[in-house]
């Protein structure tokens, strides 16, 4: 018998996991496997409640397009981070989980191995497969693709400087569908090269996405011998938001914790860890039932839904431009207040700076990326409720 059973070891999963521990919670985690092979980038002001002993990869500058931020942004050192949480009171079980069977007050998490896990409260941090909160979803999805190349630092030199970050810049070299490069330092004097397709229906093939990447490093010089790896990334971005069923809490990915209109979540899963594990510790003692409400309660406030459909909206405007038109839209986005920029990247429970951003974006585009804008939206949006 234990009291909180976390499915899924990726940072979200060991995250949650982590501050049910911190909060004196009996707490196992089950996955099938260990380490992290992705690169997960957030704002520096999302790491205050990694474990001790994590280690993040700063950018000394971070460049959207020509514009030089002056918001922080970090890449996760994945051994550190988990080296970090291995230390923690949190059991690791390596094993699947087939089934779970729930009664009044309890949960019988079942493994492939045959074992059986009783727990008062079970939570899917599987990400966008939701193993035990409604399997992913079925049919086109709006995905996330990138391919990247990682080079030792001195080797990128042509392209990104030792130490700074690119969030976007764009490839302006011909028609087709808009991609831009996406550059991070890495652990080791290490930097990822990354061509990305932001959100499209479906996907941009990984094979496109690596002949643009290809072509735009040898056009910039780049030694291609020099590479030392790869990464492809594809993931869907309209995970529905959910506050989980049958007696499952879902977070993260799982729940729909992820930014509909960046793609970004590890940032918000942190941030959002602590919270929701001092909701079931604070609910568990009154029962299982009353930790479920609570989880869910804080999972998704009031806030946070109106915010969740606000960015839905930009997403939805995002598919809807002309190809042409998506570098001038995200170019208008980062014209506007960083204060402003942050409220809409970060403020997952701030509705009203959420659309302070918007209406401040809005202003900031040219009338012909504004005609485009409605052109697209408004008929979708016959029939939609406004957000409330």
């Amino acid at each position: 018998m234990t009291e909180v059973v976390v499915v899924g070891a990726g940072p979200a999963g060991w995250a949650l996991a982590d501050h049910c521990a911190r909060a004196r919670l009996d707490t196992v985690l089950v996955a099938p496997t260990d380490g992290w092979t992705a690169t997960y980038g957030l704002w520096t002001s999302q790491t205050p409640n990694l474990p001790a002993g994590s280690a993040v990869v700063p950018a000394t500058t971070l460049w959207a397009g020509e514009r030089s931020l002056r918001r922080e942004y970090a890449v996760l050192d994945n051994d550190s981070v988990l080296t970090a949480y291995a230390a923690t009171p949190v059991r690791r079980i390596t094993d699947s989980v087939v089934a779970t069977e729930h009664g009044d007050d309890t949960t019988t998490v079942v493994l492939a191995s045959g074992t059986r896990l009783r727990c008062r409260l079970v939570v899917d941090a599987t990400g966008q497969r939701r193993v035990l909160s409604g399997g992913a979803r079925r049919g086109a999805r709006t995905e996330q693709t990138a391919f990247g190349m990682v080079f030792p630092s001195a080797a990128a030199a042509p392209v990104v400087a030792r130490g700074e970050g690119i969030l976007m810049r764009w490839d302006r070299s011909g028609a087709g569908w808009p991609t831009f490069l996406y550059s991070v330092p890495l652990p080791g004097e290490r930097v990822l090269l990354e061509e990305t397709s932001l959100a499209r229906s479906p996907g941009l093939s990984l094979n496109e996405l690596k002949h643009r990447l290809t072509r735009r490093l040898t056009d910039a010089g780049v030694d291609l011998d020099a590479r030392i790896g790869t990464e492809q990334v594809r993931f869907a971005m309209d995970v529905p938001w959910s506050r989980g069923r049958g007696g499952v809490v879902p977070f993260g990915v799982a729940a729909g914790m992820m930014h509909p209109a960046t793609g970004y979540s590890v940032g918000e899963s942190l941030t959002v860890a602590p919270l929701l594990a001092g909701a079931i510790a604070d609910a568990l003692p009154r029962g299982a039932e009353a930790a479920h409400r609570a989880a869910r309660a804080e999972l998704w406030p009031a806030g946070a839904r109106r915010v969740r459909r606000l960015r839905s909206w930009g997403l939805r405007t995002l598919l809807a431009l002309p190809p042409a038109r998506v570098p001038e839209f995200f170019d208008a986005f980062f014209a506007i207040p960083e204060e402003l920029q942050h409220a809409y990247l970060c403020g997952r429970d701030d509705p009203k700076g959420t659309m302070a951003a918007m209406v401040a974006f809005y202003r900031a585009a040219s009338w012909r990326l504004r005609a485009a804008m409605t052109a697209g939206v408004l008929p979708r949006s016959v029939g939609t409720p406004s957000p409330s």
